[in-house]
């Protein structure tokens, strides 16, 4: 069974970025994030609020991390290492399978910049050859254009399509599941 411990955190960096953790500090830019109409668009979460919200939501990451069941990074731009500007995080471990959900999101005035391309290749660099896990999975809506993209650029395959199998804001929507073994990862936007 998978072995993880998260502690020292792991921060990543990357040409342009910081993956640090995320800190109650964060969540003045973790609810811009999050209560964009725009980045939820595609979550099946309903943007948030109350910036109670946002804490409690950081509360959930780190109490995640401190019992080795996933992580989530704080993206930050080298040059200003403390404004989160994203996240990204290996959730839903499952350890006796060495597998493990991938997720990120990105305030609109980053995106477009390969930023996010970037942040996922480091973060399945460490899935893959620090934390050992054999698979890596992304689910998305298949209307998320731009996150399919993500995922195919660096290295992920399609391999499932359920339809209407998720009910979100009164009606059900489609779920496209790709995923990435970890010998087939090449560490490089394809």
């Amino acid at each position: 069974m998978l072995e993880v411990n998260f502690d020292p955190f792991p921060e990543l960096t990357t040409e342009r970025l910081v993956l640090r953790k995320m800190k109650d500090a964060d969540a003045e830019q973790f609810f811009k994030l999050r209560s964009n109409t725009e980045v939820m668009k595609h979550i099946g979460k309903k943007p948030m609020t109350l910036m109670n919200e946002a804490m409690d939501f950081i509360k959930m990451i780190n109490d995640l991390l401190e019992n080795n069941s996933g992580i989530t990074w704080a993206m930050a731009l080298k040059e200003n290492p403390e404004k989160l500007i994203g996240t990204i995080g290996l959730w839903r471990l499952i350890k006796e399978h060495y597998r493990a959900e991938i997720g990120y999101m990105l305030l609109p005035e980053f995106w477009r910049k390969g930023l996010t391309n970037e942040a996922v290749l480091k973060v399945l660099d460490y899935g893959i050859n620090e934390l050992k896990l054999h698979s890596i999975e992304g689910r998305i809506t298949p209307l998320n254009i731009a996150s399919a993209k993500i995922l195919e650029n660096t290295g992920f395959i399609r391999e499932a399509y359920f339809k209407e199998d998720f009910f979100f804001n009164g009606k059900f929507e489609d779920t496209a599941i790709y995923s990435l073994l970890s010998r087939n990862f090449r560490g490089e936007v394809l």
